[in-house]
């Protein structure tokens, strides 16, 4: 293989990797702009995204699509439910308070898919077989363009629900403003708890497009959560197109670095560009000195 074919392997692995640290960043934002609260347990929804759609498909032997659906609106259920009864009854807690709750989550979520689907990894076979494509000396994984294709539409979808619905531009007053968002009649809590099944059921899908090509188990949402966490604060923290453009970058410096230098340096590449990146920058790619809590999408 040449070093050119080499670089195309490696940028569609990154391209891939970016995806879901895009999509896990994205939770990270939304949450963000509507609370304030950094949600440690996002992770935790792509690990669940990934084992539910493995249930729903290898074991239910649903279709590939119900079997999609179901996971996603599964796992939105359970951002919708730990929000309920986790950070809604608590009206007047600080901020760290809140934090180390969805700290709390994140452990107890771990705790239940220990339980239920063990400590074995899971696999899911590629949507649509599993022969690859080769592209100039590259052997590309079909699952790729599935994962390339869906964040597409994640995305887009999720800035018409910001920029042309109702409960979106809500979600961005609460997200500029909660005390005027609230004086004009929206209601801020109900705000709230979209944010945290929005965010879950972006998890539900990177988790669920992403198993194909890494297995699944219980405990790979907080390092999941660390790469998005890192894409969302280099994007700039409350910045959804910081978040993507982050997202793909880590994604595409980390399998550069585990192609070319070494896949031992893997997992701490994400957080060497974070800090050599805000160090330079500390308000992220797309935040402002003026601005820290840049609260668009």
């Amino acid at each position: 293989m040449t070093l050119a074919s080499q670089l195309i392997q490696y940028l569609f692995t990154g391209l891939t990797l970016g995806s879901i640290y895009a999509l896990v960043a994205l939770g990270f934002t939304m949450i963000y702009n509507a609370t304030g609260i950094i949600n440690l347990a996002q992770g935790e929804f792509v690990m669940l995204g990934g084992l539910i759609m493995v249930f729903c498909t290898m074991i239910l032997k649903l279709p590939l699509f119900l079997g999609f659906v179901l996971t996603i609106i599964g796992v939105t259920l359970v951002g919708i439910l730990f929000e309920r009864l986790a950070i809604h009854p608590l009206k007047n807690a600080s901020l760290i308070t809140l934090i180390m709750i969805t700290l709390a989550g994140s452990i107890l979520f771990r705790g239940v898919a220990m339980f239920l689907w063990g400590k074995d990894p899971y696999a899911l076979p590629p949507f649509s077989g599993s022969r690859p494509v080769h592209f100039l000396g590259a052997t590309i994984q079909l699952q790729i363009f599935w994962i390339l294709a869906i964040t597409l539409l994640a995305v887009l979808g999720i800035g018409f629900f910001f920029n042309r619905t109702l409960a979106g531009k809500a979600m961005i007053a609460c997200a500029f403003n909660p005390l005027a968002a609230g004086l004009v009649g929206i209601n801020v809590r109900r705000m709230v708890l979209f944010s945290f099944g929005l965010s879950a059921g972006v998890g539900a899908i990177a988790g669920a497009i992403i198993t194909p090509i890494t297995l699944m188990e219980y405990d790979r949402g907080p390092l999941l959560g660390l790469k998005g966490f890192a894409a969302a604060v280099l994007g700039g923290l409350g910045s959804g197109v910081g978040s993507i453009v982050a997202g793909f970058i880590i994604g595409i410096l980390e399998s550069m670095g585990a192609g070319l230098i070494s896949s031992g340096y893997k997992d701490a590449i994400a957080l060497v560009v974070l800090l050599m990146i805000l160090w330079v920058k500390p308000s992220g790619l797309f935040g402002s000195a003026e601005e820290s809590e840049l609260k668009k999408f």
